[in-house]
C-alpha cells in the first residue's frame, strides 16, 4: 500500500468503539491527514464520545459541524442522528435525511461522499458491527481509486459487517485488531 492518503474515514457499529479507544493512543502525533470518525450511537451520548476520544489522545478530537473544513491530523466524529458528508471542497455538511441501513449516521453514506470527493485519496476502514452498512460505501470507494481496508472479521465483536465487506467488496487490506494503528500510522 502507497503512502498516498488524504483523508481517512473509518466506520463501525457494534464492538468498534472499543477498537477505537484502543486505536488513538498509539496514533503518531504528526498524522498527516485527518480522520473522519462514523459509528452508531444512541443520541444520548452525542457530547460524550468526543469527551471521551479526547481523553485518549493528543490529536485534536471534535464532534463535527456543518462547514467545517477537513484539516490534517485533526479527528472528526459524526453527530449521532446526523448523517455526514464530505463536500467537493474539502468541507463536512450535516444531514438529517431518512435512515440508510436502518441508521443515522450512515457508514455508506459518508463513505460514498468521501470518495466522490477524495477519489484515489481516500482510505476507507470498516470495524466490527452487526449491519451491512458500510460495504456499499465501499464499493463506491474503489470505483473512484480509494483503497479499503476491513477489520479482519475474528478479531471483531460483532463479525457481521466485516464479513460481508469482504464477501463483497475487493478489499485491499484485512487487519487484525491489534494491528490497526501500525497501518494507520504507515499511511
Amino acid at each position: 500500500m502507497t503512502n498516498n492518503c488524504d483523508l481517512l474515514v473509518i466506520g463501525g457499529s457494534a464492538g468498534s468503539l472499543d477498537i477505537i479507544l484502543n486505536v488513538l493512543p498509539d496514533l503518531r502525533l504528526d498524522l498527516p491527514f485527518p480522520v473522519i470518525i462514523v459509528v452508531h450511537r444512541k443520541v444520548s451520548y452525542d457530547s460524550l464520545l468526543a469527551n471521551l476520544l479526547n481523553a485518549k489522545t493528543q490529536l485534536f478530537v471534535q464532534e463535527a459541524e456543518e462547514k467545517d473544513t477537513i484539516t490534517a491530523g485533526n479527528i472528526y466524529i459524526a453527530p449521532a442522528d446526523y448523517h455526514l458528508l464530505i463536500e467537493n471542497d474539502h468541507t463536512i455538511s450535516l444531514d438529517f435525511s431518512e435512515k440508510v441501513n436502518y441508521s443515522r449516521p450512515s457508514i455508506d453514506v459518508t463513505f460514498d461522499t468521501a470518495a466522490d470527493a477524495y477519489r484515489s485519496k481516500l482510505v476507507c476502514l470498516l470495524l466490527s458491527g452487526a449491519s451491512a452498512d458500510g460495504t456499499q460505501g465501499l464499493k463506491t470507494a474503489k470505483k473512484y481509486g480509494g483503497r479499503v481496508i476491513v477489520q479482519n472479521p475474528n478479531t471483531a465483536k460483532s463479525a457481521y459487517m466485516p464479513e460481508t465487506a469482504i464477501a463483497e467488496v475487493e478489499v485491499d487490506i484485512i487487519v487484525d485488531a491489534a494491528d490497526i494503528a501500525t497501518l494507520i500510522n504507515s499511511l
